[in-house]
């Protein structure tokens, strides 16, 4: 049996869904997995801001174009990047084991001044690379004294660029682990969860099928990660329930323990001089419901005003 997956051809995006193709093949005896790599808009415009080329589907588009024609069998996403919105016809076959949902920052290696305050490890004035607006509004909610300059590319592109361009970057420590990308410990820094709140999705991978593929879907099932699963449904709950996209300065980072999930979300104005923040938990199987009720509570503060800013 074989089962042809599509992938985006970026070295990230090579090494997870190849380290997925691995599993799915030693989960089922008999079976080839053969990959073929699609270009996205967002992979074709690596020069220009996401936001400016359209935040929903430019990772996935393309993609989901070849599933739902039929030249592919499965796909493998880095899940951050679906819109909250699944296409007609296509689901969410299997839900891997999540990796780390928090994002680093990379120091530049000349980088020794401290701050006295939040983020200690910047200095005063830090000019700091980010494409993404939620990690931005982050920054300067935290940080309004810090620069932040849009950088694209892959983390090894993006890596390379520190030490030429930028006192620091930021990156998921997700992306950093599946290349197996070693970087000192003195220049390596997490941020916690709670204060730095992850993208819906961040860490885990999406393995899209056809809806009305029973046979892929069966052998996709077996790699499916309840407990991941139920976070996902969570955020993704949240991320739907306020229209947000991709490029939304949105945090929700779900976690799930001992049957319940506990979610908690931010929504910031693209300044960072506003945040506004909410957290509940519900069971597992209440895990969507969760995400709108959390949601919810973000719009009666005022969250739409903030994501139309």
């Amino acid at each position: 049996m074989k089962l042809v997956m599509g992938t985006r051809g970026s070295p990230l995006a090579l090494a997870q869904s190849r380290a997925f193709a691995r599993a799915l093949e030693a989960a089922h005896a008999g079976l080839t997995v053969e990959e073929r790599i699609i270009r996205t808009t967002g992979d074709k415009q690596q020069s220009a801001p996401l936001p400016s080329i359209g935040g929903k589907g430019v990772f996935t588009l393309e993609i989901e174009n070849a599933l739902r024609d039929g030249e592919i069998d499965f796909a493998v996403h880095s899940l951050k990047d679906l819109p909250p919105e699944m296409p007609a016809g296509l689901c969410l076959g299997a839900i891997p084991r999540r990796a780390p949902a928090n994002d680093v920052c990379v120091l530049n290696s000349s980088q020794k001044t401290e701050f006295d305050g939040a983020l200690p490890f910047l200095p005063r004035g830090a000019k700091v690379g980010t494409s993404s607006l939620r990690r931005s509004a982050q920054l300067l909610h935290l940080r309004p004294d810090l620069v932040i300059t849009d950088v694209r590319g892959n983390i090894d592109t993006r890596l390379r660029k520190l030490d030429e361009q930028f006192d620091a970057i930021v990156l998921a420590r997700a992306g950093l682990e599946r290349l197996g990308v070693e970087i000192d410990a003195a220049r390596l820094h997490d941020f916690d969860e709670s204060e730095f709140v992850p993208a819906p999705g961040q860490g885990a991978l999406a393995i899209e099928a056809r809806s009305d593929d029973e046979p892929t879907l069966r052998f996709l099932t077996a790699l499916d990660d309840a407990a991941t699963r139920a976070e996902i449904e969570a955020e993704r709950g949240a991320m739907r329930a306020l229209n947000a996209g991709c490029s939304t300065p949105l945090g929700a980072r779900a976690i799930y323990k001992d049957g319940r999930v506990k979610l908690r979300a931010c929504v910031l104005s693209i300044d960072g001089t506003q945040r506004i923040f909410a957290e509940d938990e519900d069971s597992a199987e209440n895990a969507q419901l969760l995400g709108n009720r959390v949601a919810e509570h973000l719009l009666k503060m005022g969250a739409a005003d903030l994501m139309s800013g």
